[in-house]
């Protein structure tokens, strides 16, 4: 059985290798591409204002690393405990990971356990939701679809409850969701994984969207797909996929997934 790894390209081969030190064999298929915003002023400005923030939520290890690169002073120094006190917030592992390699304090970094059931805003906030207090500032650093704008389910809802919190929320779009271009041999491997059994994973609604423009007209009913979250399934179900099946988006619980069902 093969597993086609629908992470953007910065993961994907992270995943792949990942995959293989647990028997399964992956292949990378990046079905939503990132690239930095064209405006970089509004993420220069957020930079230079990270101290009024009581916290700054990161979407994404992509956020975090595209926040955080290049900047002066860096963030090992902007970040440091006797600098500043703004909290950062990552909703997942990889999130957490990229922070924590720019140089952000690890006591200063929020994020779901290790086993939580879920990496995402919804998971994120039963761990920070005691901290938050009226009146204070929160960024949240994210991507946009390249059509809409749009910073995803997720984020909106966590917007929510801050707001419900007194909190004011602020936003700054750091990178662009774009439809890939795959080449030729790349869009025959996606037929082909359309009914060989292959297995799709899919850790964002975004790249099923992607795929169906990639492949429009395809019968995706033979299809198999692992989605990593709630939203994700029903999105892989609303595009045709015959079977579709759920899992922890952590390795070694997708591994398992993956043994039963082959």
């Amino acid at each position: 059985m093969r597993v086609i790894v629908t992470r953007p390209e910065r993961e994907a081969g992270h995943w792949v290798s990942q995959l293989a030190l647990h028997g399964v064999q992956a292949q990378a298929l990046p079905l939503i591409t990132i690239e930095p915003v064209a405006d970089a002023a509004p993420v220069q400005r957020a930079w230079d204002d990270l101290h009024l923030f009581a916290a700054a939520m990161f979407v994404s290890g992509n956020a975090a690393a595209l926040f955080l690169q290049g900047k002066v002073p860096p963030a090992r120094v902007r970040w440091a405990q006797d600098a500043i006190k703004t909290r950062a917030w990552a909703p997942g592992p990889g999130t957490r990971e990229a922070l924590l390699a720019a140089g952000v304090d690890a006591v200063l970094v929020d994020s779901p356990p290790p086993d939580a059931s879920q990496f995402d805003s919804e998971a994120l906030w039963r761990e920070v939701a005691g901290q938050v207090r009226a009146g204070e500032r929160v960024l949240i650093v994210r991507g946009a679809d390249e059509d809409t704008g749009a910073q995803g389910a997720g984020r909106e809802w966590l917007s929510a409850q801050l707001q419900a919190a007194g909190v004011a929320v602020e936003t700054v779009a750091v990178y662009v969701r774009r439809v890939p271009r795959l080449d030729a041999q790349q869009l025959a491997l996606a037929r082909q994984a359309a009914g060989d059994g292959s297995v799709w994973l899919f850790s964002s609604s975004q790249a099923i969207a992607h795929l169906e423009r990639l492949l429009p007209g395809q019968d995706w009913s033979a299809a198999r797909a692992l989605a990593t979250h709630s939203r994700i399934a029903q999105a892989a179900r609303a595009a045709g996929f015959g079977v579709v099946c759920e899992s922890r988006p952590a390795v070694d619980a997708i591994a398992r997934v993956l043994e039963s069902i082959r």
